[in-house]
């Protein structure tokens, strides 16, 4: 019998309604019809957790087996889903992920993936906004440095109402191959906290494009 091909990325897909969903469902079944696949533990978190019960013992434990924790979900009002929030609240604990003896998540790496119903203009000096993107994302950055982890530029997508299929593809296409290219392109991206988002390559990046969250994203 062959050995199970080891699972050192864990990605974390937070959707509550996937079946509507323009973006993140495509990432998906870009992500399951890959090489990548192989090497990846996807835990839908509104398919496991419906009741919002979270199974705190069983996601510490494929935290500590991934070297790559990858959030995958629209914004929604300049945050994350709720069910993704509670899984922050609940999952990496005091003691565990952080604080006195809390190292698990020590030395792993984070990288976001995310839409927007907001425009790249609408995240600009004078935009909708009023803010850029990487204000909005600083409690997702200063949460993945309390826990010691490595915060890696994220791929964000804009206007997601908006894109073309063809845009949609590209975004999928740039996540699978950043999963595929684990570590290599983590370690010449990692930011050890004075970096941005504009680390990646300008040429690899999907086209960006604006509401205030991802909607059915």
């Amino acid at each position: 019998m062959a050995d199970r091909p080891l699972r050192d990325i864990l990605v974390l897909a937070a959707h509550p309604d996937l079946a509507r969903s323009h973006v993140t469902r495509t990432l998906l079944e870009a992500l399951r019809a890959s090489p990548a696949a192989d090497r990846v533990e996807l835990r839908d978190l509104y398919r496991l957790y419906p009741d919002f019960h979270i199974d705190v013992p069983a996601e510490q434990q494929a935290l500590q087996a991934a070297r790559l924790v990858v959030m995958l979900h629209p914004i929604y009002w300049y945050s994350m889903p709720a069910l993704q929030k509670l899984w922050l609240d609940e999952v990496p604990r005091l003691g565990w992920a952080y604080g006195p003896g809390g190292t698990a998540l020590h030395g792993k790496n984070f990288w976001l993936v995310a839409s927007t119903g907001g425009g790249a203009e609408a995240y600009a000096p004078g935009g909708h906004n009023h803010h850029p993107i990487e204000d909005f994302l600083l409690p997702y950055r200063q949460s993945v440095h309390t826990c010691g982890m490595t915060w890696l530029p994220p791929q964000v997508l804009h206007a997601a109402h908006r894109a073309t299929p063809a845009q949609v593809q590209a975004h999928a296409d740039l996540f699978v191959k950043r999963l595929q290219q684990f570590p290599d392109w983590c370690e010449r991206a990692a930011d050890p906290g004075a970096g941005d988002e504009d680390a990646v390559a300008l040429d690899e990046r999907p086209p960006l494009f604006s509401s205030l969250d991802g909607g059915t994203a």
